[in-house]
């Protein structure tokens, strides 16, 4: 038991270093988001700071409403790419931690 317990130690260390290091080249990645078939697109860091709006604003034909629309959607296509690559990043990490039956992350 004890020996599991260092190794388990020394996984979790390990884990956090590697999370560290992933969250860091995360936050400096630069996220596309499109809507509308790319007539908005949004720039974002992986850390969800807006970098760059474009907007084709000849296909909206001054539609205010739907020009609100996409620019959301837009938005949200960046924030929900954003959490399923820190979602596999954190897979990849834990796929091969071996913990005790009925151990579960986080905390």
């Amino acid at each position: 038991m004890k020996g599991q317990l260092g190794n388990m130690m020394q996984q979790a260390q390990k884990m956090q270093e590697q999370m560290q290091k992933q969250q860091a080249e995360l936050a400096n990645k630069i996220i596309e988001g499109q809507a509308g078939a790319g007539i908005v697109k949004v720039l974002m860091t992986g850390k969800g700071m807006l970098k760059k709006l474009d907007i084709d604003y000849d296909m909206l034909d001054g539609d205010r409403e739907m020009m609100e629309d996409l620019i959301i959607a837009a938005f949200n296509d960046a924030q929900n790419k954003i959490v399923a690559e820190t979602q596999g990043s954190m897979a990849d990490m834990m796929g091969g931690m071996q913990l005790p039956e009925g151990f579960k992350l986080p905390f």
